[in-house]
């Protein structure tokens, strides 16, 4: 059976920064042709019209590697265009088979695109965008993400400097370093010279300003600072660090104030949403997880078949390979990473909200030695399968319809639970 019966043309993209390379697959069998567009919105539209009147009534099946970017958001505008997003890994296994030597080019990714999904399309899955809200959301929180990551990679920076010539500085900000209050100090005072000549009364109304007002805490740094020495009054070193630190204070400043507005728009955007609920509702999920993980699982029911399916999907259930007697196990790594992040650090959170996520990380932490990431994957699998039965059922998480469940079912954690958590699990 032909498997492009439904689609007048089958088209392979290879696609890159300045060109896309297309191979052209007619159904009728006529010859293929290929084709070399400029990266410009213009010449995308041209060729795109001509397509429509080529295909008359029909649909177009293109086959590219990758689901998200400026093309995919060209041509899902389309009605008449069914996009099919093809791993590149599966491609490079694919074009591996026919080329032993490895040789490849653009034009020959292209024809093998167009292939791919001509022969073996019934092993692909169409892309099929999620509502316009979700997809917003999604890129809210991924890109808050990129601006925490930037904004502790300073962090770090700051901390690696300050020990060198201003380790009071660190210490009087504890775990402030990535709060704006820090930014502003270093900024006013990046060296312990500057800091002195403040006076009590100015880092009082600082630290007031900034909603640091508890007086004993208060007190306690400015004892430390009238007791403080400089580690070093070398100006060798405290100039050329003191630049540094003003630098990355300065850098530190845009940073907060992107990040908030991103959780203004992400606070937003959930109050919109009609899944917020639901995610609002799961152990751990505060103003930053709730938002990943309504973006992970998204908002069309039909996306995922089951919870295992969802597990694999963002790697967090293992790979088994098995041939012979030989089997090994371990992690998937082609995977949406930013999706299982959501989930592992979602489980870290879950541990502090809920007794019987916190006993069965207790459990797993014991078995693996004691090694936290193990265990808060494991933890992660068995949240995804409560996560998902009430994303399918479009219902809120209750904590007590779960223990009831795992009364009913004679669960070993049960009866563990029966027992105050502190005691049993630490």
């Amino acid at each position: 059976m032909n498997a492009t019966t439904d689609f007048a043309i089958t088209i392979g993209l290879d696609w890159a920064d300045q060109k896309h390379d297309l191979w052209i697959q007619p159904a009728d069998g006529s010859k293929a042709q290929h084709l070399r567009l400029d990266q410009t919105p213009d010449a995308l539209h041209q060729w795109v019209a001509k397509l429509r009147e080529r295909c008359g009534s029909r649909r177009a099946a293109i086959g590219i590697e990758t689901s998200r970017g400026p093309v995919i958001s060209a041509f899902m505008a389309y009605d008449f265009i069914v996009l099919f997003p093809v791993n590149p890994k599966a491609s490079k296994d694919y074009r591996a088979a026919f080329s032993v030597s490895g040789a490849k080019d653009d034009r020959t990714d292209a024809m093998l695109l167009e292939e791919l999904i001509r022969l073996h399309r019934d092993k692909l899955k169409a892309l099929e965008p999620d509502t316009e809200l979700t997809r917003q959301l999604a890129g809210l929180v991924e890109n808050r993400r990129h601006l925490v990551d930037a904004r502790t990679r300073i962090v770090n920076q700051l901390h690696s400097c300050l020990k060198t010539y201003y380790p009071l500085a660190q210490s009087l900000l504890d775990a402030q370093m990535t709060k704006p209050m820090a930014a502003e100090f270093l900024a006013r005072w990046p060296d312990l010279e500057t800091l002195k000549k403040a006076g009590a009364k100015t880092l009082r109304a600082f630290f007031y300003k900034h909603n640091s007002r508890n007086a004993k805490k208060i007190e306690e740094r400015l004892q430390a600072l009238d007791k403080a020495k400089a580690l070093t009054t070398d100006p060798a070193i405290i100039t050329p660090a003191r630049l540094l630190v003003t630098a990355l204070a300065g850098m530190l400043r845009p940073l907060h104030q992107a990040v908030a507005r991103l959780d203004k728009e992400i606070q937003q955007a959930m109050d919109q949403h009609p899944d917020a609920a639901v995610f609002r509702s799961l152990p751990g999920a505060g103003p930053a997880l709730a938002p990943r993980l309504l973006a992970a699982f998204g908002t069309r029911r039909d996306r995922f078949e089951s919870a295992t399916e969802v597990a694999q999907f963002f790697g967090v259930a293992p790979v088994v390979k098995q041939s012979g007697n030989s089997q090994t196990v371990h992690m998937r790594h082609r995977c949406p990473k930013f999706g299982r992040q959501t989930f592992h650090e979602n489980a870290a959170c879950a541990i502090h909200k809920e007794p019987w996520a916190r006993c069965y990380y207790a459990k797993h932490k014991k078995r693996h030695d004691d090694k936290h990431h193990q265990a808060c994957r494991a933890l992660a699998f068995k949240l995804i399968r409560i996560y998902f039965a009430c994303w399918k059922q479009s219902k809120t998480y209750q904590p007590d319809i779960y223990l009831a469940a795992l009364q009913k079912h004679g669960s070993p954690l049960h009866g563990k639970l029966e027992i105050p958590a502190q005691n049993h699990c630490e």
